[in-house]
């Protein structure tokens, strides 16, 4: 069996994992619970879908900047700025469709907006030149961003405390999962027809999940809790939630978290390709190593919070990763120990992150169930921003080992410090009998 089929058998085994896992989902005791069970079970699996649409957006495109700048006729630098307008999409989107979503309900928008990426998606199909690419790859990433942050919303209009926590590591296995297996898809599409054909599939994913959405998914918002104050209105939400100490602190442990992650995905082809002269194939099975720590933590996860509060796991899980981080730079500065000495400690990490990424989103969100769509859209917003910025700076110190250590320890420093001296977990209650929020039909 060669390393590329390992690979792609680790990929079907997890997404196999994702069904079997959110099959799994019961919110004892959270507004869940008053659907059926085989209901619950499709909603959970579309919200899956929904969050798998950004990954892929941004990921499936990765196999095809070569043949796009040869194509087009342009340069590899100018090739990515087509990335970071998806990643500007992606934040400015959560942060108009969240409180829209507050305003209106949970459907008109979320359906608005995978429509916008749909049509975005075909239009890119037919781009003859890159400026009009770039500007269409922001628009499809408004539209993941409609389906992103209307999901979390979902989750905290239906799930609560512990069910809520539980939620999102099922859901973060779909953000491990997904990463993985879009640049493989994106790969075999080119292998039988052009980058443009990247699209065509982005299109055909768009509309599935539009129908699904349309079909499964309820108005979760009733029309009572619905907040329409404006634009004013709007503003005074941010205001509100940036008044919150907690939950400020809590969105931005969640973006300096992911941008150790962010550091690891944009520098390790350069670190182990580059560096130790690995193939494309050992290189897979590196980068797939350190997604199932970080997906096999998340799911861990769900085991922890029978004995432990979401809290204490976030704690927990920044302190180890600060200290494997920390063991990372040291090795990494040093030369000591080779590729195993930058491996272990970097998965470590990974799976720390994996630790600590879905509790920070559950601890924030519980904060504020009467905006769940502008306190999700403005942690969203946060996670892509400041995660985005690791890009870059991996890039400025140098792409090696040591910058992208750097970065990864930097990362993991900062959110425990934020953590500690202003999230403060020790003093943190986490009430699981929230109000509960009904279904409106």
């Amino acid at each position: 069996m060669t390393a590329d089929t390992t690979w792609k058998n680790l990929v079907v085994r997890q997404l196999v994992e994702v069904v079997a896992q959110i099959q799994t989902v019961t919110p004892t005791g959270s507004p869940g619970d008053l659907l059926p069970a085989g209901r619950r079970f499709r909603i959970v699996l579309v919200l899956g879908l929904l969050t798998a649409l950004g990954p892929l957006t941004i990921d499936m495109y990765l196999p095809s900047l070569p043949t796009i700048t040869d194509d087009l006729q342009t340069t590899a630098a100018a090739v990515q700025l087509t990335l970071t307008g998806t990643l500007v999409g992606l934040a400015f989107g959560q942060l108009l469709v969240g409180p829209l979503s507050d305003a209106i309900g949970r459907r008109l928008p979320l359906l608005a907006g995978i429509a916008v990426h749909v049509l975005a998606s075909i239009l890119c199909v037919i781009a003859p030149n890159l400026a009009l690419l770039g500007a269409l790859r922001v628009l499809q990433g408004l539209g993941a961003a409609a389906a992103a942050v209307v999901a979390m919303a979902i989750v905290r209009d239906l799930f609560d405390g512990m069910a809520a926590a539980r939620l999102f590591s099922r859901l973060m296995l779909v953000v491990g999962v997904a990463p993985i297996l879009a640049p493989t898809i994106g790969g075999l599409v080119l292998g039988w027809t052009s980058w443009r054909g990247v699209f065509v599939v982005l299109t055909a994913v768009g509309v599935a999940i539009m129908v699904a959405s349309a079909v499964v998914l309820p108005e979760t918002l009733p029309v009572a809790r619905r907040r329409n104050g404006g634009v004013a209105g709007t503003l005074r939400d941010y205001g509100r939630l940036f008044t919150d100490r907690v939950y400020v602190g809590l969105i931005l442990v969640a973006g300096l978290a992911m941008a150790a992650l962010f550091a690891y995905v944009s520098g390790s082809s350069y670190v182990f390709q580059d560096g130790y002269g690995m193939s494309e194939q050992q290189f897979a099975l590196v980068f797939a190593g350190g997604a199932v720590g970080l997906i096999g933590a998340t799911q861990f996860n769900v085991r922890l919070l029978r004995w432990f509060t979401p809290q204490q796991i976030l704690g927990g899980s920044l302190v180890a990763g600060l200290f494997f981080g920390l063991v990372l730079l040291v090795l990494a500065a040093t030369d000591t120990g080779g590729l195993v000495g930058i491996l272990i400690p970097l998965w470590l990490v990974l799976t720390m992150v994996g630790l600590a990424m879905p509790n920070a989103p559950a601890l924030a969100l519980s904060r504020h169930g009467e905006a769940a769509g502008t306190a999700a859209a403005l942690l969203g917003a946060v996670q892509f921003g400041v995660g985005a910025l690791a890009a870059p700076l991996v890039g400025v110190l140098g792409v090696g080992a040591v910058a992208m250590a750097i970065v990864v320890f930097g990362g993991m420093l900062a959110a425990t410090v934020v953590c500690f001296l202003v999230v403060r977990p020790h003093q943190l209650e986490f009430d699981e009998s929230l109000p509960a929020v009904a279904v409106a039909h």
